[in-house]
């Protein structure tokens, strides 16, 4: 689905001062539009699954290419054998990356297993969030209520130690089930003070609902979003249509400045799906799109 900005531009005149002041607001369907009145790059991270196969095989070494490209953020996963800090304990794993001038914020976790201690660690180095990565498809609203219950027991966890939570979503929570939308029960069900969400924005478009729409709807929940783009002209019948940042049909631009401005604060890159380039290329040249990007607030 690609997103048209559809912009008005509208100018008055400021007797008292007697400047022209014009503001363009872009417009979503069934959004608020906002004034624009700044604009900036901004910072932006890498999720380490995107460079999944060249991790284990040289961690120190793609880390230090991903800083070369202009990433100042990581946000890990949990790597079956090497863990969310690739071999290293969590302070070797921060030593390293502040010596390339880069932090990791956040990692997707298992939080079904020594969960208590994975925060501890994660507090220990001075991440933000530690997040769920995926609950797979549910067959009734029930589960994804229980599953709400366990992000809270998760948020409590990591208040303690002195970080957030969140839960990172895929299409199937914007997919109706029983007339509602699993996303809206775990938002619903979730308090605002212990659970956060991270917006995969190309699920939420691959699910044939838009992004600005949801975060509308919940300000200030959305603190996070995978910037995943989707090749053109994708049916939404097809799953598996990621592609480098800034070469498919999502308007980033226009997502991330309302998102900023709806509380919005970690611009995370992720790719899952290449043809014809390499992760690594992909990622530099999800990095070069990154850096020219405007967010408007």
């Amino acid at each position: 689905m690609t997103y048209k900005r559809r912009d008005f531009i509208k100018a008055t005149t400021a007797i008292a001062s007697g400047i022209a002041i014009t503001s363009i607001a872009g417009k979503f369907t069934g959004c608020i539009s906002t004034n624009k009145t700044a604009a900036y790059n901004p910072v932006f991270g890498i999720q380490l699954y995107t460079l999944r196969d060249e991790m284990p095989k040289d961690p120190k070494g793609i880390l230090k290419q991903l800083s070369s490209f202009g990433y100042k953020q990581i946000e890990s996963y949990e790597h079956n054998t090497l863990g969310m800090f690739w071999g290293m304990k969590n302070t070797e794993f921060k030593q390293y990356l502040d010596s390339l001038g880069m932090k990791i914020v956040s990692s997707h976790a298992d939080i079904y297993k020594d969960f208590e201690r994975k925060a501890g660690e994660a507090a220990a180095i001075g991440m933000d969030y530690l997040i769920c990565p995926s609950l797979g498809s549910q067959k009734s609203l029930d589960a994804f209520k229980k599953a709400a219950d366990k992000f809270n027991e998760c948020g409590a966890i990591c208040k303690r130690n002195g970080l957030r939570f969140a839960y990172h979503n895929h299409d199937y929570s914007f997919q109706l089930l029983d007339g509602q939308y699993p996303q809206d029960v775990m938002m619903n069900a979730t308090s605002k003070d212990l659970v956060d969400y991270q917006m995969d924005i190309y699920w939420v478009v691959t699910a044939g609902q838009e992004p600005v729409q949801w975060m509308n709807k919940y300000p200030n929940r959305f603190r996070l979003a995978h910037v995943k783009d989707r090749i053109k002209n994708a049916p939404l019948t097809e799953k598996n249509a990621s592609t480098t940042v800034g070469t498919g049909s999502i308007n980033f631009e226009e997502i991330l400045s309302a998102g900023k401005n709806l509380g919005l604060a970690y611009f995370i890159v992720e790719q899952e799906r290449y043809d014809g380039t390499t992760p690594l290329k992909a990622a530099q040249d999800s990095a070069a799109f990154m850096k020219n990007l405007k967010i408007k607030v």
